[in-house]
């Protein structure tokens, strides 16, 4: 397979994408039948809704009981009462901002669903505790708006699913004091701009594995409970779809928590399911088995082993690398059922409320979760950690709270996997306060798709490819005869110890094709100063060459044998430990070659050139340390 990557002057032309099952903004749809997928209970009929569905109000995510113990801890909790100011001041600036406004950003109204979804929070929380009538007037004016909108732009399902959530918890938790008109025009909302959408055409988000899913069907379950006496039937209709749907996303997390699309997606989907079982909890007394799901509540661990002592994420596939300062309020779920204080980050709910800046858009919800926290049990982080899946990492630390810490995360996986890229073999590495070897992580996708770029597709020769922070010439890997990695084949990890030097090793032979008969890459932790890579290659008549990669931000200073690399008063050896009398190189990418790369200041390529004659006739194996010194 011969898969070149070039630069030249990118043609240009616009796209459709069609919103169908299997479209890989939904992640596969599986059949409804797969044998490997756990579902959840589902009794859900009309008949069931009307007995069971609680009568009283809230009842998503609070109840009458959950709201009095709230009030009663925001006098005795000082974490609760501290981060309860803090959204009382973000109500404070809600107030100064003029009402939304339907307008797009390139094809999306998403950005206004999600503000609508944080202000809703913010607001009716407040209102629920101060019962404020310059607040309700302001909820009342927020929905009124929101509601005349044309649509809720079902084209991009999950502005209506993020839009439907807001309304809803709106609706439930201040519709008792809100006028009847302004109630009935956002049940009518909910059921004509954001249920009966969700029927028009393939979904492919039902049953899809991505984020969609988690964010679509919890939005359409929120809509369902609130509009639920004045349709039974489309409301039962569509929660048994929903919980039916559920299960194929939540699948995604097996069978030790990891989750595919990376941390900050993980924090997008998980968050709207955590809603969603918290919802289902208060309003039916169960959440038919969400909470409880196979390696869900595991994912936790992936969560917080997805930070390094830098307070960066490691933001492999399409993620951010920053958590923010704030408390991590989906956390704070897992806080709450588990009773494990490692998930509660309390000193980060205890910066000064001005501190905190605008909340995350479920900081009301996020309130009553903390509320609920009670320590039960503590445990501690692994040394070591292997999660498989889909998108299978390992993790090494020393344990310590030193900033300076040492860490590692290398992964697996495939390309094709929802917000994937062509990262297997790659990994991140921090030292002495230093990030020395870095992911690119997410691009901004609007300016991309306003170019007509064709960012969706995953197919071999996708413009998705052209993109240096998604292929693999712009991740910490092994690249075999300067080509594009196979787009959809698997690197899994196929050995893993403990210990007191851990190691594991990814098995990459099928994302380089015909190119070589086999590859393993294999990272051991040496000490806590240092980690060897080393790559066991078996090459065939189509092996031209080898690059070893590394991508970093720091200063490099090439010596025999290897690369000094320096930032911030700190340096890392490199050291080719197998081949010494080969040079590094080092190639600038910025600016990055193609103009619709993600820039980032100082970044750089360290490369080992290899060709295939040196290691035909001699060494297979490449072997890299990388020391703080």
């Amino acid at each position: 397979m011969k898969t070149r990557l070039h630069f030249p002057g990118l043609v240009i032309s616009l796209f459709i994408i069609c919103l169908v099952p299997g479209n890989s903004l939904y992640g596969k749809s599986l059949p409804a039948d797969s044998d490997d997928i756990v579902k959840l209970t589902n009794p859900v009929s009309e008949s069931y809704l009307k007995n069971n569905l609680s009568k009283s109000t809230p009842r998503l995510i609070l109840t009458p009981e959950i709201k009095k113990d709230l009030k009663r801890k925001l006098e005795s909790d000082s974490l609760i009462r501290n981060y309860y100011q803090a959204i009382k001041l973000n109500s404070e600036q809600i107030l100064t901002e003029p009402l939304l406004e339907r307008k797009l950003t390139g094809r999306r109204l998403l950005s206004v669903s999600r503000r609508m979804l944080y202000r809703m929070n913010v607001l009716c929380m407040v209102y629920l505790m101060e019962n404020d009538p310059k607040i309700l007037d302001r909820i009342n004016e927020e929905i009124i708006a929101v509601c005349n909108f044309s649509d809720w732009n079902p084209s991009h399902f999950l502005d209506v699913a993020e839009m439907a959530m807001a309304v809803s918890i709106a609706v439930d938790w201040t519709g008792k004091d809100l006028p009847e008109s302004t109630v009935e025009l956002a049940k009518n909302a909910l059921i004509e701009k954001g249920i009966k959408p969700s029927y028009q055409g393939r979904m492919g988000w039902i049953t899809g594995s991505s984020n969609w899913n988690q964010v679509c069907n919890g939005g359409m379950i929120a809509a369902s409970i609130v509009i639920a006496e004045k349709d039974p039937e489309l409301a039962s209709r569509t929660i048994r779809r929903s919980l039916d749907g559920i299960p194929y996303a939540l699948h995604e997390y097996a069978p030790d928590g990891v989750y595919p699309e990376g941390p900050s997606y993980w924090r997008y989907g998980t968050q709207f399911s955590v809603l969603t079982s918290s919802m289902l909890t208060s309003a039916f007394g169960q959440d038919f088995g969400i909470a409880g799901y196979p390696a869900f509540l595991e994912s936790a661990n992936f969560r917080v082993l997805s930070v390094g002592p830098s307070g960066l994420f490691w933001n492999f596939a399409d993620c951010g690398n920053s958590p923010g300062q704030n408390g991590d309020i989906i956390l704070a779920w897992f806080a709450a059922q588990t009773g494990n204080p490692l998930y509660l980050e309390s000193e980060k709910f205890m910066i000064p409320p001005e501190s905190m800046n605008r909340l995350n858009r479920t900081s009301g919800a996020g309130l009553v979760w903390l509320s609920q926290f009670e320590p039960q049990v503590e445990t501690t982080l692994p040394l070591a950690w292997k999660g498989d899946g889909a998108n299978p990492i390992g993790v090494f630390r020393n344990g310590t709270n030193d900033p300076d810490m040492f860490y590692f995360g290398g992964k697996g996986g495939k390309a094709t996997l929802p917000h994937g890229h062509m990262d297997a073999g790659s990994f991140v590495f921090e030292l002495d306060g230093i990030r020395w070897s870095v992911d690119m992580g997410m691009q901004r996708y609007n300016r991309l798709e306003q170019e007509g770029f064709n960012l969706w597709n995953k197919s071999q020769e996708s413009d998705r490819w052209k993109l240096l922070s998604t292929n693999n010439f712009g991740h910490t890997t092994l690249t075999v005869n300067d080509e594009l990695f196979v787009n959809d084949a698997y690197a899994p990890i196929i050995d893993f110890k403990k210990g007191a030097n851990p190691e594991f090793t990814i098995d990459m032979s099928a994302v380089y094709g015909e190119n070589l008969n086999s590859a393993t890459r294999r990272f051991l932790k040496e000490d806590n100063r240092s980690i060897l890579i080393e790559d066991v290659i078996d090459m065939n008549e189509m092996t031209e060459s080898i690059t070893w990669q590394m991508m970093t931000t720091a200063d490099v200073e090439m010596v025999d044998g290897g690369a000094v690399l320096r930032e911030n008063g700190k340096h890392l050896r490199l050291e080719i430990l197998s081949h010494p009398d080969l040079s590094v190189s080092v190639v600038s990418l910025y600016p990055p070659p193609f103009y619709l790369d993600k820039e980032i200041e100082n970044l750089k390529r360290i490369d080992i050139r290899i060709p295939a004659w040196i290691s035909q006739t001699g060494n297979k194996t490449i072997k890299v340390r990388l020391t703080g010194n």
